[in-house]
């Protein structure tokens, strides 16, 4: 049997300041939802007002602007489930042809495809606008959808867990009896490695999600902005506009939008544990 390990007082106490200071933002985000801009300057920002405006926050969130936050969520769920869709496809098919196969400069190729990863972001974005534009696709879905279909990481991630969980005899076996390399691939390696799958999966999700700068110069339209661009929009319009503050709406949308991305975690957490946990072991 294991060991139970006891926790000191001290170690208790440094676990317990930490929960608070990791948990301390979440609740002043739950506590600003109940208020109005009025309240939020000037009541004590941990705790609530003496008024709840939660129903007139809601109310405001999803009317403002012919209730645009709407479309807004469709559009990130477009972006982010095409994006995790066609990032696992593209990401199980490379990991597999470098697991599978044997070809020249395989390992020089693959070397390159994971020096990429070491490259931000951020300087992709001017690239990627100017290949968008010489295509025509700027301000359409393709525009945020296409670029997150080759993930680097994600083939890292595929081709570990392909060489971990698919053995080469099942795969010669199946050869041997006339199997095609498709048919290989699909009924006999997806299954293998579910656990990969979802992992990669949801990487792509969560990025996909929280993506900010390729809708900022790909899209301008704001009926094709996703939640991150159109809340942050929100908040410099109604900042330098002479409008009215809508801070506590921004931060109702702002919690509003992390809710799949913790129900996709709570859904398929088990996938994505057995996964990393599988890709350790090879890794």
């Amino acid at each position: 049997m294991l060991r139970k390990e006891k926790f000191t007082p001290l170690q208790i106490l440094a676990l317990t300041l930490f929960a608070i200071y990791a948990l301390l933002p979440l609740w002043w985000v739950i506590v600003t939802i109940f208020k109005d801009n009025g309240q939020l300057f000037s009541t004590f920002g941990l705790w609530f007002g003496n008024k709840s405006y939660l129903s007139d926050n809601l109310h405001t969130l999803f009317t403002r602007d012919d209730g645009v936050f709407s479309r807004w969520a469709v559009n990130s769920i477009v972006y982010a489930g095409a994006t995790a869709l066609g990032s696992v496809i593209v990401s199980a098919m490379a990991g597999y042809a470098f697991s599978a196969y044997d070809f020249k400069g395989k390992d020089a190729l693959f070397g390159l495809i994971l020096a990429t990863i070491m490259v931000p972001s951020t300087a992709l974005v001017l690239p990627l606008f100017l290949m968008m534009q010489k295509m025509g696709l700027l301000n359409t879905y393709w525009a945020v959808i296409l670029p997150g279909l080759v993930n680097p990481f994600g083939l890292y991630l595929m081709r570990l867990f392909w060489d971990a969980g698919f053995p080469k005899d099942l795969m010669e076996a199946a050869r041997i009896d006339g199997a095609g390399e498709w048919t290989i691939f699909q009924r006999l390696g997806l299954p293998l490695v579910r656990g990969g799958l979802v992992t990669v999966g949801l990487f792509a999700f969560v990025a996909a999600w929280n993506n900010f700068f390729l809708p900022l110069v790909a899209v301008s339209r704001s009926d094709l902005f996703p939640l991150t661009l159109g809340l942050s929009v929100w908040n410099q319009t109604s900042s330098s506009s002479g409008q009215e503050p809508i801070y506590t709406v921004i931060v109702l949308g702002s919690l509003i939008s992390i809710l799949p991305l913790v129900l996709a975690f709570l859904t398929l957490g088990r996938y994505w544990q057995g996964g990393l946990a599988n890709g350790a072991v090879k890794g």
